[in-house]
This record gives C-alpha cells, sequence and structure tokens, in this order.
C-alpha cells in the first residue's frame, strides 16, 4: 500500500511565497546588478612623489644664512594647497642634517594653507611668534616663505598666526608686509640665501 503525503495548506503557502521571493530576487539581480563604485581614483587625486625644496638656517660665522635643501614628498596633483601644507609641516619637524638648523620655534604648527587668486594663505599656530632675537625671527620668516614658495618663487604670501594677520614678529617688532614675496624679503632683510 502506498503511503499517501499530505501537506497542510499553510505549509503550501509559505513554500510558495519563498519560491516566488526566490525567483523575484534572481530575476531582479540579472536585470539590474548591483553597481560597482569606481574604486580607481582620477589621476588629480593620486598623490605622485614630487621633489621640492625646504629651507633651513645655517649660521655662517656672524650671520644666518637660508640654505635650501631637496626632498621628495607624495602630494596630489591638482592640489597645491596640500603640496604647500606638506612641505611646510615636513620643515616643522626639523632638519635631518645636522649641518643645518631652524629657527621656527618647537610645537609651531600648520593650521591651514589656501592658494587663491591673490597669493599663498598660511595660518600658523602662536608658537611661531615665541623667543628669539631679530635675526632668528627674519630666518623663521624666511624659512617659512621661500619653503611655502618652492613651485612658485614668485607667488606672494600672507601669513597669519591664530587667524590673525601677522603685522609684527617677536617682541623687538620685526615688522611684516602683507603679502610679501621673496624679493619683499630680500628687500626689507639683509638674510641672504645660498
Amino acid at each position: 500500500m502506498v503511503a499517501k503525503v499530505t501537506r497542510s495548506r499553510p505549509a503550501l503557502i509559505v513554500l510558495a511565497v519563498i519560491g516566488l521571493a526566490s525567483a523575484g530576487t534572481a530575476a531582479w539581480l540579472t536585470l539590474s546588478p548591483p553597481q560597482q563604485r569606481n574604486t580607481v581614483p582620477n589621476s588629480a587625486e593620486v598623490a605622485q612623489q614630487q621633489e621640492t625644496q625646504l629651507f633651513w638656517v645655517k649660521n655662517e660665522g656672524d650671520r644666518l644664512v637660508l640654505v635650501p635643501s631637496t626632498v621628495r614628498l607624495n602630494a596630489p596633483a591638482a592640489r597645491p594647497e596640500l603640496f604647500i601644507q606638506s612641505r611646510l609641516e615636513r620643515l616643522l619637524a626639523g632638519p635631518a642634517n645636522r649641518d643645518v638648523t631652524t629657527s621656527i620655534p618647537d610645537n609651531t604648527r600648520v593650521n591651514r594653507v589656501e592658494v587663491k587668486a591673490d597669493g599663498i594663505h598660511i595660518d600658523l599656530s602662536p608658537e611661531f611668534t615665541k623667543g628669539g632675537g631679530s635675526a632668528s625671527m627674519q630666518a623663521r620668516l624666511g624659512q617659512i616663505l621661500y619653503t611655502a614658495t618652492a613651485s612658485d618663487p614668485n607667488a606672494p604670501v600672507w601669513i597669519s598666526v591664530g587667524g590673525e594677520p601677522l603685522r609684527v614678529l617677536g617682541g623687538e617688532g620685526l615688522e611684516v608686509t602683507q603679502p610679501m614675496t621673496r624679493q619683499d624679503f630680500q628687500t626689507a632683510f639683509a638674510l641672504r640665501t645660498q
């Protein structure tokens, strides 16, 4: 005798619903495959190794001199402000070569760098203005100015400290014109470059 298999109606309905749902999902995936995100960045966003210059200070007898050193940094091709910020941050980390030094006080930070139509705008932390005599003040100003303009030596630079335009640097009152170019710096100060 053959056994008769009986199923209840609710069980058949559940199986039918599961079957239809599976078929619907398969059809949807076939007709509308999931969109894949383009995970390859465009060429403007890719960081590339670029050669650039940082400016250090060297004591030559009785005077300080700005000395360039060539380094390689990663920078996105289409974001000059990031390249300038990378240069300045590398400068603030201090020299790797013991033949040169820095006049920029420890713990100075780059708060912001922007490249605008009227020049390069740099905002530094208040530590930048602490300590040192007039030669040291000139040297640190020169280090920031020359390093910021390594890619464009004629670019005007606007420097602010803690969001306020830098007008006078240090207790001895080193007057800072805004914006400043390398040519302005060479005219105003006796500090020379190597």
